[in-house]
């Protein structure tokens, strides 16, 4: 291998300068962990290939038996890992070696605490793969040449883990990739085959070609020298975890499989390894992770299952397999019935796609509702990670939104609590007699909520209500009307009705109210014009004198502030003001004679009533000036 003349210095990527401080210190607890990184860099490259060669099976280079060899240099202090696989280009080298190239680094770095245990934890998340080399290297070097390309094609590029790394170009007989690390001075022991051969064993028994050790030869007693030159051996077991029967995979197995396909550090929360033959003949190998990404949001980000054809890789993050709102399970796919030179497009449209995409489905919802019976604290773990994700679900897949919303949790008026664990079958189960209705309610905060003037005559009469807050939860209630036969009605809805929880009594009184206020009724209508739709007498309020309420038909004021952090036009709409007769203030003014000061109440008591709702008004200057005139008045 020799070097030529065109040799560049390149700066990292702020993210990775900040990355590279912390691999030097260590942050993680586990350093061995860099070996299973690494083994599986080389094991993706080797897949790449051999997926690439089904098309032109001239990039094999008279070479078709991948492996992934491990070299051990104790006087130099270097370990090599080395593969034939798909190889590097130099634009590859800067671009994969140079960046993160992941959305999310920068609320991954704002998240960073100074606490080594916590960092080591969120570096976890984010998966930094190649970059933790350096917790055991204070030099890395990577020589590569992409298949295909002429032995002089190949490039160096090498970093001490400081602020620039450099690239030259230089020649390589092999395709593939070299990484040597050049070990820090106290991290010898892994120049130690044995320590080697347990890390191997511990986390990459499973990838499926070979990993190897040099096994240097051992003189017979009374030679000087062995008569062999050494060899290389097999340290893994080499065989497809998902091809293996799933009685005979330990637990540990599971968990290692899972880090080694979603470069995760920590062990999953479940999994289900399911093998189907008739119709169809698939495997598949799922698993929920026990933390989000910092990029779950990033819709644009890819994600889905690695696809594999009659045991052949085909392609990572195959999303056709898996709907948008279930975009955390990770896994594995492998199809017997599927074109080995299958693409994104031809899934796109293909009938087979869709049925797997169908079965994986319901295999995630069913592994999901077991955990939420059999485990309520580790369901609880998963909703506070996954939980606004899930909430896509019913939109986006009408076929499963009942199976879905049995996985929906929410907070309620049964508890002070904003902790969502009321699930819409153990409400259904508390619903009172003549209650054939599911009442929630949106707002902006779990306070604001919890404290709504809608929530006044429900209380009262012991109805439970589902609160929510989140920003995902208005969208979620457009689409789900309905569970287990029991519409799902907003309490902000102008039409509210409390069907048979109402009786006869209750009835009369709200009757005998609207017909004694109807002359205050009018006046506030007269006062206040075109700034509401309309006036009238409360039943829903108890204790607050005034509420807005939505037209049956118009627009929750939740979908208004949605639409226009959007910036989507959104129509102009008035609210329904309720009154309370029984209030203090309402019968205050009630009396007075003066139609002017009259008209300042009026308008305050409506500017109460949308502040309430909105969480803020258009004009709040105009606000505090009528309020300031009517306290001194």
């Amino acid at each position: 291998m020799t070097e030529t003349v065109h040799m560049e210095t390149h700066g990292f990527q702020t993210e990775v300068k900040q990355l590279l401080n912390l691999m030097a210190h260590s942050l993680y607890s586990n350093k061995e962990v860099f070996l299973r990184e690494l083994i599986s860099n080389a094991a993706d490259a080797a897949d790449k290939l051999r997926f690439k060669a089904l098309s032109d099976a001239d990039l094999y280079e008279n070479d078709g038996q991948l492996h992934v060899r491990l070299l051990i240099d104790k006087e130099q202090r270097t370990l090599t890992i080395s593969d034939n696989g798909i190889g590097m280009s130099r634009e590859d080298a800067i671009q994969h070696l140079g960046t993160i190239a992941r959305s999310g680094t920068k609320d991954f770095f704002q998240n960073l605490s100074g606490d080594q245990s916590k960092d080591s934890q969120l570096i976890g998340q984010f998966g930094v793969g190649f970059y933790s080399a350096f917790i055991v290297a204070d030099k890395v070097t990577v020589i590569s040449r992409i298949a295909g390309q002429t032995h002089d094609k190949a490039v160096r590029w090498e970093s001490v883990g400081d602020g620039s790394f450099t690239v030259a170009e230089v020649t390589k007989d092999s395709r593939g990739t070299d990484v040597i690390l050049h070990l820090k001075e106290d991290e010898t022991e892994f120049l130690e085959d044995y320590r080697l051969r347990s890390v191997i064993g511990k986390y990459s028994d499973h990838i499926s070609i070979p990993v190897e050790l040099w096994k240097a030869p051992e003189a017979a007693e009374g030679e000087e020298k062995p008569a062999t030159e050494g060899s290389w051996e097999q340290v893994n077991r080499a065989t497809a975890l998902w091809t293996r029967s799933a009685k005979e995979i330990k637990d540990e197995e599971y968990k290692e499989f899972y880090k080694h396909v979603s470069h995760d550090y920590e062990d999953p929360l479940t999994w289900s390894h399911n093998r189907v033959e008739g119709n169809m003949e698939y495997t598949s190998l799922l698993y929920i992770p026990a933390r989000a990404p910092f990029d779950m949001w990033n819709r644009e980000q890819k994600h889905g299952l690695k696809l594999y054809v009659q045991r052949v890789f085909i392609m990572d993050d195959a999303e056709q397999f898996m709907p948008t709102y279930l975009r955390f399970v990770k896994g594995v796919l492998d199809s017997n019935d599927l074109p080995l030179n299958v693409s994104r497009e031809i899934l796109q449209d293909n009938k087979i796609t869709a049925q797997l995409r169908k079965a994986c489905t319901k295999r995630v919802l069913s592994m999901l509702d077991k955990m939420s019976k059999d485990d309520a604290e580790q369901y609880q773990k998963f909703w506070g990670e996954f939980g606004n994700v899930l909430k896509e679900g019913p939109a986006e897949d009408w076929g499963n939104r009942e199976e879905i919303a049995k996985l929906l949790r929410f907070a309620s008026t049964l508890s002070d609590s904003n902790a969502q664990t009321v699930n819409l079958t153990d409400y259904v189960s508390r619903m009172k007699e003549g209650q054939n209705k599911i009442y929630f309610i949106i707002a902006d905060s779990y306070t604001a909520v919890k404290n709504s003037p809608h929530l006044e005559i429900l209380r009262k009469k012991g109805i439970e209500v589902l609160l929510m807050w989140e920003r995902i939860d208005e969208w979620l209630m457009n689409h789900l009307s309905e569970f287990d036969g029991k519409k799902l009605v907003s309490v902000t809805s102008g039409d509210l009705e409390l069907g048979d929880l109402e009786d006869e009594e209750s009835r009369k009184q709200q009757e005998e109210a609207t017909k004694a206020n109807a002359g205050l009724i009018e006046r506030l209508k007269t006062a206040l014009g075109s700034e509401v739709a309309d006036v009238r007498v409360s039943h829903r309020l108890t204790e607050t004198p005034v509420c807005a309420v939505t037209d049956a038909h118009g627009m929750s004021s939740q979908m208004m502030k949605l639409m226009k952090a959007a910036g989507q036009p959104v129509p102009e709409q008035k609210y329904i003001l309720e009154v309370n007769p029984e209030h203090a203030l309402i019968q205050h003014i009630a009396d007075l004679q003066d139609e002017e000061r009259f008209k300042e109440w009026a308008m305050l008591l409506q500017e109460q009533a949308q502040l309430t709702e909105q969480g803020g008004l258009q004009d709040p200057a105009s606000f505090v000036a009528r309020m300031n005139r009517l306290l001194l008045g």
